[in-house]
C-alpha cells in the first residue's frame, strides 16, 4: 500500500497492539502512533492484566471466542518464549469463586485457558462463604512492561510515534488517508460516543511474594492476582465515577475483603495505591465507517470501549482492526496493492 498515511490514536495496550498489527502486517504503509499520554501514564498501564472475560451481550459469541483466542495464544506465546521477563508476561494458575453456583459453570473461554475445571470440596473448604468454584492456569500481563515492550515492537517495525492531544478527527483530516481510533475513554469526546462511560477500579500493589496463585470473586469486585514484582489487590467497579484520585474508603475495603480471602495478606506491605476509569460500553465497538474530514471522505476504523477486559482481547480486535483496515485499503484509488 505505497504512500499510504495512516495513524493510529491512544496508546493504550488496544492501541499499541493495534498498532503493532498493522505496521508488522502492511509494511508499505507509513503508520503513525498518536497519543496524549504513553507508558507509565495510561489506564492499561495499572490493569491487573489477567485474562478471562465477561461475555458482551451483542456480540456473536464466536467472534468474542475469537478475539479471546487470538489474544491468548499471542500473550502464551510471548510467555512461553525468551521475551517473557522484558514483555512482563507470565503463566498464572488459581480460582475464580462463587457465593452463588452460576447459572453458566463452563464459560465461553473454558476451553481456550488452560486445565480449566470445577474445584473440589477440599479446595472450597478455605472459602467457606462460597459455593462453586473454578480452577484453571491463564496468563497475567504487566502493562508497565509490556505496553514499553509492544512499543519497541512497533518501532522496529517502522512505525512513527508522537505524542499530542488530538482535539478533533478533523485536526487529522490533512495529514493522513486512513484513521484507527483507539482512543478508548476518549472516544466519548473525540468521536461523539454517548454509550461510552467510566467505571472507576481501584487498586493496591502490595509486597507478599508468598502468594503464587490468583484468587478472584466471581462478581470481579474483590480479587487477588500475584505479578512479577509484586501483587495486585482490589478493587471497585464504580459506574459513571469520574474521580481518579485514591478513596482512602476504598483502599480499607480492599484490603479488608481481600484479607478475608487470604488471611496472609495482613503481613503484606502496600507498596502503591492506583486508579483508573475502565472505558466501558455496552458492547466494543470494532467497526469501520467512512467520515467526512477537511472536504474528504476519510475512513476511520474503530477499536475501543473493551471495559475491563482490554488486556484479554486487545490483540484479538487489534486483528480485528487489521481486516477492517485491509479492507478500507482496497477501496481505496491510491493504494497499489
Amino acid at each position: 500500500m505505497t504512500g499510504v498515511r495512516l495513524v493510529v490514536v491512544g496508546a493504550g495496550v488496544v492501541g499499541l497492539s493495534t498498532a503493532v498489527c498493522i505496521a508488522e502486517s502492511l509494511p508499505l504503509c507509513s503508520v503513525t502512533l498518536l497519543a496524549q499520554q504513553f507508558s507509565p501514564d495510561t489506564t492499561s498501564d495499572g490493569a491487573a492484566g489477567i485474562a478471562f472475560a465477561a461475555p458482551f451481550p451483542d456480540i456473536p459469541l464466536e467472534r468474542q471466542r475469537r478475539w479471546f483466542k487470538d489474544s491468548f495464544d499471542h500473550l502464551l506465546a510471548i510467555a512461553q518464549s525468551q521475551h517473557s521477563p522484558d514483555a512482563g508476561v507470565i503463566l498464572s494458575s488459581g480460582w475464580q469463586i462463587f457465593k452463588e453456583v452460576p447459572a453458566t459453570k463452563e464459560p465461553y473461554w473454558s476451553d481456550l485457558v488452560i486445565g480449566f475445571r470445577a474445584m473440589t470440596d477440599r479446595e472450597l473448604k478455605r472459602f467457606p462463604d462460597h459455593k462453586f468454584g473454578q480452577a484453571f492456569t491463564t496468563v497475567k500481563c504487566e502493562c508497565s512492561s509490556y505496553l514499553p515492550w509492544l512499543e519497541e515492537r512497533f518501532r522496529k517495525a517502522g512505525g512513527r510515534v508522537e505524542q499530542r492531544r488530538v482535539s478533533s478527527l478533523q485536526a487529522l483530516g490533512n495529514s493522513f488517508d486512513l484513521i484507527v481510533n483507539c482512543s478508548g475513554l476518549g472516544s466519548k469526546a473525540l468521536v461523539g460516543d454517548a454509550g461510552l462511560y467510566p467505571v472507576r477500579g481501584q487498586v493496591l500493589k502490595v509486597e507478599a511474594p508468598w502468594l503464587t496463585h490468583f484468587i478472584r470473586d466471581g462478581d470481579g469486585k474483590t480479587y487477588i492476582y500475584p505479578g512479577v514484582h509484586s501483587v495486585t489487590i482490589g478493587g471497585t467497579r464504580q459506574e459513571e465515577d469520574w474521580r481518579l484520585h485514591v478513596d482512602r474508603g476504598d483502599t480499607a475495603s480492599i484490603l479488608e475483603r481481600c484479607g478475608r480471602l487470604e488471611p496472609s495478606l495482613k503481613k503484606a506491605k502496600v507498596l502503591a495505591e492506583w486508579v483508573g476509569l475502565r472505558p466501558s460500553r455496552r458492547n466494543p465497538r470494532v467497526e469501520r465507517e467512512r467520515v467526512l474530514l477537511q472536504g474528504r471522505g476519510v475512513p476511520v476504523v474503530h477499536n475501543y470501549g473493551h471495559g475491563g477486559w482490554g488486556v484479554t482481547i486487545a490483540w484479538g480486535t487489534a486483528l480485528d482492526a487489521l481486516g477492517l483496515v485491509r479492507q478500507c485499503l482496497k477501496e481505496m484509488p491510491q493504494a497499489k496493492l
